[in-house]
Protein backbone atom coordinates (compact mmCIF):
# COMPACT_ATOMS: atom_id res chain seq x y z
CA UNK A 1 0.00 0.00 0.00
CA UNK A 2 0.97 3.23 -0.73
CA UNK A 3 1.90 6.08 1.87
CA UNK A 4 3.91 8.35 0.48
CA UNK A 5 4.15 9.97 -3.14
CA UNK A 6 7.69 11.67 -4.13
CA UNK A 7 7.25 13.86 -6.85
CA UNK A 8 9.95 15.91 -9.40
CA UNK A 9 8.95 19.22 -10.32
CA UNK A 10 10.23 20.52 -13.42
CA UNK A 11 8.21 18.70 -16.39
CA UNK A 12 6.39 16.04 -13.99
CA UNK A 13 4.12 19.04 -11.53
CA UNK A 14 4.92 22.29 -13.44
CA UNK A 15 5.87 23.02 -17.32
CA UNK A 16 9.98 22.96 -18.50
CA UNK A 17 9.02 26.55 -20.04
CA UNK A 18 8.57 28.40 -16.78
CA UNK A 19 11.84 26.85 -15.63
CA UNK A 20 13.74 27.16 -18.36
CA UNK A 21 11.98 30.70 -20.03
CA UNK A 22 11.38 32.80 -16.84
CA UNK A 23 13.27 31.36 -13.85
CA UNK A 24 16.87 30.43 -15.05
CA UNK A 25 16.93 33.73 -17.47
CA UNK A 26 16.05 35.65 -14.20
CA UNK A 27 18.47 34.06 -12.02
CA UNK A 28 21.13 34.62 -15.10
CA UNK A 29 20.27 38.36 -15.29
CA UNK A 30 19.72 39.23 -11.44
CA UNK A 31 22.21 36.97 -9.87
CA UNK A 32 25.67 39.52 -10.11
CA UNK A 33 23.81 42.59 -8.88
CA UNK A 34 22.01 40.47 -6.24
CA UNK A 35 25.44 38.98 -5.07
CA UNK A 36 27.58 42.22 -5.35
CA UNK A 37 24.26 43.94 -2.97
CA UNK A 38 24.14 40.77 -0.72
CA UNK A 39 27.93 39.82 0.53
CA UNK A 40 28.08 39.41 3.73
CA UNK A 41 24.78 38.33 4.36
CA UNK A 42 25.35 35.01 6.06
CA UNK A 43 23.30 32.98 4.02
CA UNK A 44 24.97 34.32 0.62
CA UNK A 45 28.43 33.77 2.30
CA UNK A 46 27.70 30.25 2.88
CA UNK A 47 27.30 29.97 -0.26
CA UNK A 48 29.93 31.68 -1.76
CA UNK A 49 32.56 29.92 0.20
CA UNK A 50 31.07 26.77 -1.21
CA UNK A 51 31.41 28.33 -4.46
CA UNK A 52 35.11 28.78 -3.70
CA UNK A 53 36.11 25.99 -2.49
CA UNK A 54 34.81 23.58 -5.52
CA UNK A 55 36.13 25.82 -8.07
CA UNK A 56 39.54 26.81 -6.62
CA UNK A 57 39.11 30.68 -6.23
CA UNK A 58 39.32 33.23 -4.00
CA UNK A 59 36.35 33.42 -1.54
CA UNK A 60 37.26 37.39 -1.31
CA UNK A 61 37.40 37.97 -5.44
CA UNK A 62 33.22 38.68 -5.74
CA UNK A 63 33.62 38.96 -9.78
CA UNK A 64 35.61 35.91 -10.49
CA UNK A 65 32.63 34.23 -8.30
CA UNK A 66 30.31 35.46 -10.32
CA UNK A 67 31.87 34.76 -13.33
CA UNK A 68 32.26 30.65 -12.08
CA UNK A 69 28.15 30.65 -11.50
CA UNK A 70 27.26 32.44 -14.88
CA UNK A 71 29.57 29.89 -16.32
CA UNK A 72 27.83 26.93 -14.44
CA UNK A 73 24.21 28.80 -15.08
CA UNK A 74 25.16 28.37 -18.81
CA UNK A 75 26.17 24.60 -18.37
CA UNK A 76 23.15 23.74 -16.68
CA UNK A 77 25.30 22.57 -13.51
CA UNK A 78 23.49 20.70 -11.16
CA UNK A 79 25.89 22.06 -7.76
CA UNK A 80 24.12 22.70 -5.22
CA UNK A 81 25.88 26.13 -3.82
CA UNK A 82 24.63 27.24 -7.45
CA UNK A 83 21.18 25.89 -6.77
CA UNK A 84 20.70 27.77 -3.69
CA UNK A 85 21.60 31.02 -5.06
CA UNK A 86 19.43 30.86 -7.37
CA UNK A 87 16.93 30.11 -5.00
CA UNK A 88 17.40 33.19 -2.99
CA UNK A 89 17.47 35.05 -6.65
CA UNK A 90 14.04 33.69 -6.98
CA UNK A 91 12.93 34.81 -3.83
CA UNK A 92 13.12 38.22 -4.67
CA UNK A 93 11.39 37.77 -7.79
CA UNK A 94 8.53 35.86 -5.94
CA UNK A 95 8.11 38.39 -3.24
CA UNK A 96 8.35 41.15 -5.63
CA UNK A 97 5.75 39.93 -7.78
CA UNK A 98 7.47 39.36 -10.97
CA UNK A 99 5.84 36.22 -11.69
CA UNK A 100 4.01 32.99 -10.04
CA UNK A 101 5.43 29.47 -10.44
CA UNK A 102 3.09 27.46 -13.33
CA UNK A 103 1.22 24.00 -12.14
CA UNK A 104 -0.48 21.71 -14.56
CA UNK A 105 -4.01 21.83 -13.49
CA UNK A 106 -4.45 18.05 -13.38
CA UNK A 107 -1.34 17.92 -10.98
CA UNK A 108 -3.21 20.55 -8.71
CA UNK A 109 -6.46 18.23 -8.24
CA UNK A 110 -4.56 14.63 -7.76
CA UNK A 111 -2.54 16.18 -5.31
CA UNK A 112 -5.10 17.99 -3.32
CA UNK A 113 -7.29 14.40 -3.45
CA UNK A 114 -4.02 12.68 -2.34
CA UNK A 115 -3.56 14.71 0.45
CA UNK A 116 -6.84 14.39 1.37
CA UNK A 117 -6.87 10.57 1.44
CA UNK A 118 -3.98 10.51 4.00
CA UNK A 119 -0.83 10.43 1.43
CA UNK A 120 2.25 11.88 2.75
CA UNK A 121 3.39 14.26 -0.64
CA UNK A 122 7.14 15.24 -1.07
CA UNK A 123 8.82 17.12 -2.94
CA UNK A 124 12.35 15.84 -5.04
CA UNK A 125 14.04 18.51 -6.95
CA UNK A 126 17.40 19.94 -8.37
CA UNK A 127 16.51 22.99 -7.02
CA UNK A 128 16.97 23.86 -3.65
CA UNK A 129 14.79 22.95 -0.82
CA UNK A 130 14.28 26.93 -0.41
CA UNK A 131 13.59 27.47 -4.36
CA UNK A 132 11.25 24.39 -3.92
CA UNK A 133 9.39 26.16 -1.40
CA UNK A 134 9.19 29.31 -3.13
CA UNK A 135 7.47 27.52 -5.80
CA UNK A 136 4.92 26.05 -3.85
CA UNK A 137 4.29 29.12 -1.85
CA UNK A 138 4.01 31.60 -4.66
CA UNK A 139 1.58 29.27 -7.31
CA UNK A 140 -1.05 29.77 -9.81
CA UNK A 141 -2.65 27.17 -7.81
CA UNK A 142 -2.21 29.81 -4.45
CA UNK A 143 -0.04 28.83 -1.24
CA UNK A 144 0.32 25.10 -1.82
CA UNK A 145 3.44 24.50 0.77
CA UNK A 146 0.65 22.90 3.20
CA UNK A 147 0.22 19.99 0.91
CA UNK A 148 3.84 18.48 1.43
CA UNK A 149 5.58 16.78 4.30
CA UNK A 150 9.13 17.47 3.48
CA UNK A 151 11.38 18.67 0.45
CA UNK A 152 14.55 16.96 -0.83
CA UNK A 153 16.91 18.67 -3.08
CA UNK A 154 20.64 17.03 -4.28
CA UNK A 155 22.25 17.36 -0.64
CA UNK A 156 19.80 14.17 -0.46
CA UNK A 157 22.38 12.88 -3.75
CA UNK A 158 22.49 13.08 -7.30
CA UNK A 159 18.71 12.42 -8.78
CA UNK A 160 20.40 9.63 -11.25
CA UNK A 161 21.51 7.44 -8.29
CA UNK A 162 19.77 4.87 -6.21
CA UNK A 163 21.61 5.53 -2.96
CA UNK A 164 19.82 9.30 -3.50
CA UNK A 165 16.19 7.31 -3.32
CA UNK A 166 17.56 4.87 -0.46
CA UNK A 167 18.28 7.99 1.59
CA UNK A 168 15.06 9.65 0.94
CA UNK A 169 13.11 6.11 1.71
CA UNK A 170 15.41 6.36 4.90
CA UNK A 171 14.24 10.22 5.65
CA UNK A 172 10.79 9.05 5.17
CA UNK A 173 10.93 6.27 7.79
CA UNK A 174 8.79 4.00 5.48
CA UNK A 175 9.59 1.17 3.66
CA UNK A 176 10.70 1.58 -0.21
CA UNK A 177 7.50 -0.39 -1.48
CA UNK A 178 5.21 1.95 0.01
CA UNK A 179 6.63 5.30 -1.41
CA UNK A 180 5.71 6.03 -5.15
CA UNK A 181 8.16 8.29 -7.09
CA UNK A 182 6.72 10.26 -9.88
CA UNK A 183 9.24 12.06 -12.86
CA UNK A 184 9.59 12.80 -15.85
CA UNK A 185 12.97 11.40 -16.47
CA UNK A 186 13.55 8.33 -16.77
CA UNK A 187 16.96 7.67 -15.75
CA UNK A 188 15.35 9.11 -12.26
CA UNK A 189 12.94 6.76 -12.52
CA UNK A 190 14.83 3.81 -12.94
CA UNK A 191 17.14 4.76 -10.10
CA UNK A 192 13.93 5.05 -8.02
CA UNK A 193 12.67 2.00 -8.95
CA UNK A 194 16.25 -0.17 -8.45
CA UNK A 195 16.10 1.63 -4.27
CA UNK A 196 12.65 -0.60 -4.35
CA UNK A 197 10.21 2.39 -4.91
CA UNK A 198 7.31 2.42 -7.28
CA UNK A 199 7.44 4.68 -10.37
CA UNK A 200 5.11 6.57 -12.83
CA UNK A 201 6.93 7.91 -15.83
CA UNK A 202 4.81 11.35 -16.19
CA UNK A 203 5.14 12.42 -20.40
CA UNK A 204 4.01 15.54 -20.44
CA UNK A 205 4.93 16.09 -24.35
CA UNK A 206 1.53 15.65 -26.91
CA UNK A 207 2.98 12.22 -28.25
CA UNK A 208 1.72 8.85 -28.06
CA UNK A 209 2.81 7.17 -24.94
CA UNK A 210 6.22 5.25 -24.05
CA UNK A 211 5.75 2.72 -22.99
CA UNK A 212 8.67 1.18 -20.31
CA UNK A 213 8.57 -2.38 -18.52
CA UNK A 214 9.49 -1.17 -15.27
CA UNK A 215 7.20 2.02 -14.92
CA UNK A 216 3.89 2.87 -14.89
CA UNK A 217 3.00 5.67 -17.94
CA UNK A 218 0.67 8.44 -18.27
CA UNK A 219 0.55 11.59 -19.91
CA UNK A 220 -1.04 12.89 -16.85
CA UNK A 221 -1.86 12.89 -13.50
CA UNK A 222 -4.99 12.17 -13.21
CA UNK A 223 -4.02 8.56 -14.89
CA UNK A 224 -1.65 7.85 -12.46
CA UNK A 225 -3.28 4.71 -10.45
CA UNK A 226 -1.68 4.06 -6.41
CA UNK A 227 -0.27 0.16 -6.25
CA UNK A 228 -1.92 -1.23 -3.62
Amino acid sequence: MIKAIVTDIEGTTSSIQFVHEVLFPYATKKLANFIRQHRGDSAVETQLRDVADQAGLDINNTEQLITQLLQWIAEDKKITALKALQGLVWEHGYRNGDYLAHIYPDALTELINWHKQGIDLYVYSSGSIHAQKLFFGFNEGGDLQYLFKNYFDTTSGPKRESESYRAIQKAIGIAAREILFLSDIVEELNAANEAGMHTAWVQREPAPLIRHPQHQCVNNFADIQIPD
